[in-house]
């Protein structure tokens, strides 16, 4: 679509605007009538590790939302020559799970504890054992049960506990709601009834029960929705809150927020039975949707949903490329230090391709980029660790692929479970987020990982803000009884395959060999760990 079109849909209010709040950028990004981006912000963030729990304030969450969305409304006027008024939908999606209670007076009771924290593992085990079901630390049901576990005095105080979507969601519109993707990332849901697992709400409030609390566990969650549902419409407030400029009129309707492998499976159509995506940045998780349920708990795979409520078992990893980016700023360093200008693109570009040069078991190198704790193998604390032997091929085309390899390493472990034990099968798995930014690289390692093709869209670079702005536009433009998956093989992705690159059995073989190394290797990172020297 052109410039012209382009604005005529802004004037004629034929558009969807999607914000999802990453773990180190905000991002908005516009679609026009025919989805496609035509506008978009962004504000980087960072979390804060304080008092031993990762969070972002409210201060944060307020201004990079407001930022992102005036660099948005800025990017309309720079290229249409429009003051951005209304769009036809809103929809918000953030980092899932974690945890923010509030009182009675809209007050957060404890500061947000996001799904980084690995400090709730006494509660996962208790509760995984109460439901036959595996709660991941990261569940908000973990983080709550760790508190009563505890005794922290505000659990009494709660009257609502949200997700961070949930959260400003609840603020824009003052509904108290959550699509179905992230509801899963708080608790366990029925697939058939579409909604929170009813026995093990009552599993729950029976096991608290002698602590007196005067709530029950539905009364203080948000209420759960599918893709398409109302989720309530911005109020005048929600819209000054958005728009500091006043600019931005009220009344718009909004989608049910959803997290981020909601938007992501949005993102790379994998939202149909047999269909999966892996989601690489600063963590990294593989979601594939299932014919049917798994024959077993797992504490490695987590049970979520779909954003129209479809099983789908998740691999997740808290560590992607936190540690890869640090390496890559210390080549920027050098770089300047020797007088060059760093490019990031390019040197991002240039190293990742140098890692496609080197052995394909990476020259018996081996790395952990736990930069935080990491579930999968069971570490509380994250301590980055690059090791290697005296025999070892240690050169930059080798390390750069230890750095690349080990991304995927913690996941991989998931991902022998559904394959190999549980029988699951995939015919499309397609990958997004900042691994695959570098054209052929991260994809082509991901697909020896996994020992199956990987496609890449050229829209999946737009990500899970592209994705809940495509669930914004459900919302609005959707025919009666059109299924999301329909809606997006018909109206969104038609024609659009993207590029897919198949295994190559000698980088299978290489990355089989590397997972040998990685899981031998987790003593020494345990004694990284345990040792407390830095």
């Amino acid at each position: 679509m052109g410039a012209a079109e382009a604005k005529q849909a802004i004037l004629d209010n034929r558009t969807a605007l999607g914000i999802e709040f990453g773990s180190t950028r905000i991002k908005a990004v516009l679609v026009d009538g025919n989805n496609a981006p035509i506008a978009s912000g962004g504000h980087e963030w960072e979390n804060r590790y304080e008092n031993g729990v990762w969070t972002y304030s409210l201060e944060d969450i307020w201004s990079g939302l407001q930022e992102c969305y005036q660099q948005m409304a800025k990017d309309v006027e720079e290229k249409y020559g429009v003051e951005l008024t209304s769009v036809g939908a809103i929809g918000i999606s953030a980092m899932m799970h974690g945890y923010m209670p509030f009182d009675k007076e809209g007050n957060l009771l404890v500061p947000f504890r996001t799904w980084r924290n690995n400090i709730t593992g006494e509660a996962s085990r208790k509760l995984s054992e109460l439901f036959q079901y595996n709660i991941p630390q990261r569940w908000s049901i973990a983080h709550l049960y760790q508190a009563i576990l505890k005794g922290e005095p505000h659990v009494k105080d709660i009257d609502y506990i949200a997700t961070l979507e949930a959260y400003v969601h609840w603020k824009l519109t003052g509904k108290r709601v959550l699509g179905i993707g992230d509801v899963a990332g708080m608790f366990p849901v029925d697939s058939t009834t579409r909604d929170y697992n009813e026995k093990m709400v009552q599993q729950f409030d029976e096991q608290v029960a002698s602590y007196g609390f005067p709530w029950k566990l539905r009364g203080i969650l948000p209420k759960c929705l599918v893709a398409g549902q109302d989720a309530g419409c911005l109020t005048e407030e929600g819209a000054k809150l958005l728009d500091v400029t006043g600019r931005l009129k009220a009344g718009i309707p909004m989608c049910p927020p959803e997290g981020d492998a909601g938007t992501g499976m949005v993102a790379t159509n994998s939202v149909a039975k047999r269909t999966g995506n892996v989601s690489a940045g600063t963590s990294v998780f593989a979601s594939i949707v299932l014919e049917k349920e798994l024959s077993a708990p797992y504490s490695e795979i987590d049970m979520v949903a779909t954003p129209s409520g479809h099983p789908v078992a998740m691999a997740h990893s808290n560590n992607c490329t936190s540690d890869l980016n640090a390496w890559v700023n210390i080549f920027r360093e050098f770089a300047e230090a020797m007088g060059m200008e760093a490019d990031m693109n390019k040197l991002f570009g240039t190293l990742y391709n140098k890692a496609l040069e080197g052995d394909v078991d990476c020259g018996g190198l081996l790395s952990y980029c736990y930069f935080s704790g990491e579930h999968m193998t069971g570490f509380t604390e994250g301590r980055p660790l690059f090791v290697r032997s005296p025999e070892s091929k240690f050169n930059l085309a080798n390390f750069m692929r230890t750095n690349l390899y080990t991304c995927l390493g913690a996941m991989r472990v998931g991902l022998d479970i559904l394959f190999k034990k549980e029988g699951v099968k995939v015919d499309r798995l397609l990958g997004h987020g900042g691994l695959f930014k570098t054209k052929g690289v991260g994809q082509q390692i991901l697909a020896d990982a996994v020992n199956a093709p990987v496609s890449v869209m050229e829209t999946a670079g737009e990500g899970g803000a592209w994705g809940i702005a495509v669930l914004a536009s459900y919302l609005v433009n959707k025919e009666e009884n059109e299924t999301l998956e329909d809606f997006l093989d018909t109206k969104v992705f038609a024609g659009n395959q993207g590029s897919t690159l198949n295994p190559d059995p000698e980088g299978v073989e290489g990355f089989n060999m590397f997972m040998e190394r990685y899981m031998k290797g987790l003593p020494i990172e345990r004694a990284a760990v345990d040792s407390k020297i830095w």
